[in-house]
């Protein structure tokens, strides 16, 4: 069993977005001092530390400051390069699983990992060149998703194949490396489930979230998720067991499919919280940054309740000046924003959790803003 820290003590956080910052809340909830790595000093996260060194995440000298500063590091963006975190793990303990985070990065890896824990996928096959689309589709079928093998290509990482005539447009998808064909599955819903490791072997899983998509980013959370109760607790077991196969440590988040059936596919998987459990900051016991902190500081994590039905909205930047016109309109929804000095469209800025009796009511509320049309 690892070494619990105490107040007092100095934590290490890579990544200085939304993420970072709101797990640097949670840490010094615990009573630790927050020592922040990230090139950008008007980040959000800068804002809430308690010192900041400005370094790229591949700036080995950086790193090693960072490592003689701090008792743990942690890292809140899948962004960082698994060797900047290898360089600096014989000095300091790096209490999320670096190996696992090598695996997320890559979807051929990924998928491979979760086949090797007995986890349910859809239909794929790995694709090199345009041919092997044909040869691949003649068992998947139309339509089909081609996505990269390496995530992190924003806004260019996958591409929907109805027919022959889109198997050309692949070439530029192509042209990023490997990619993966997947089968599309009807879906009746999405949703989210996090789950949290501790050294001691303890898990703790968050309840299943409903997530809401607008142009292939998260949009609407709901919780508890519109699901037959078995679709959620089945959802909560596979990420409870999966965690306890792999010994995790920190936090893992599962995208997931629900079909027309109700059979659960997972999607992919990622070592960082997700924006669309923000609103368990007003709706359960803890919070996903409370449990990441606890689960990485080796507290003991307890067990996670949902005290309230919730909805929550995404911000993006566009958004933000008529959601600020809005804040006494409705000043039942808690309204979170962090502190984005400067960004450009389509980031996230904050968001609303609201706390309600009616989630449909709810959702014509925020429809009948003319904020998120």
């Amino acid at each position: 069993m690892g070494k619990k820290f105490l107040p007092g003590q100095t934590i290490g956080i890579i990544g200085g977005d939304e993420l970072g910052r709101l797990s640097a809340n949670a840490c010094h909830g615990l009573g630790l001092k927050v020592l922040l790595l990230d090139p950008n000093k008007d980040c959000p996260a800068a804002q809430v530390c308690d010192e900041q060194i400005i370094a790229d995440f591949d700036d080995l000298a950086g790193f090693e400051e960072l490592a003689v500063n701090v008792h743990g590091v942690i890292y809140t963006t899948e962004a960082v390069p698994t060797a900047s975190l290898r360089h600096i793990q014989p000095v300091v303990p790096v209490i999320q699983s670096i190996d696992l985070l090598e695996i997320t990065k890559d979807r051929l890896l990924e998928k491979a990992f979760l086949e090797d824990n007995n986890i349910v996928l859809a239909p794929y096959a790995t694709i090199v060149n345009v041919t092997d689309i044909q040869d691949a589709i003649d068992g998947i079928g139309y339509p089909c998703v081609l996505k990269t093998a390496e995530k992190g290509h924003a806004g260019h990482g996958q591409m929907v194949l109805y027919s022959p005539a889109d198997i050309r447009k692949a070439i530029d998808l192509l042209r990023f490396g490997t990619c993966v064909l997947e089968a599309w599955i009807p879906l009746e819903k999405e949703l989210v489930v996090t789950v949290f490791g501790n050294e001691r072997q303890e898990v703790s899983v968050l309840p299943a979230v409903e997530v809401v998509q607008k142009k292939n980013r998260w949009h609407q959370s709901i919780v508890p998720a519109r699901v037959l109760p078995e679709v959620a607790t089945e959802a909560q077991r596979i990420a409870k067991a999966l965690a306890k196969n792999i010994e995790l440590t920190g936090v893992l988040t599962l995208e997931l499919f629900v079909g027309k059936n109700g059979a659960i596919y997972v999607n992919e998987v990622a070592t960082v919280p997700s924006l669309a459990n923000n609103l368990f900051r007003s709706a359960a016991n803890f919070s996903q940054y409370d449990l990441l902190a606890r689960s990485c500081a080796n507290w003991s994590l307890g067990s996670a309740k949902l005290l309230a039905t919730a909805v929550s909205v995404n911000i993006l930047s566009q958004d933000q000046f008529e959601s600020e016109k809005i804040i006494d309109a409705f000043p039942d929804w808690d309204f979170q924003y962090y502190g984005k000095l400067a960004s450009g469209d389509n980031q996230p800025v904050g968001y609303i959790t609201i706390l309600t009796e009616d989630i449909y009511q709810t959702l014509e509320a925020i429809y009948q803003t003319q904020i998120w049309d």
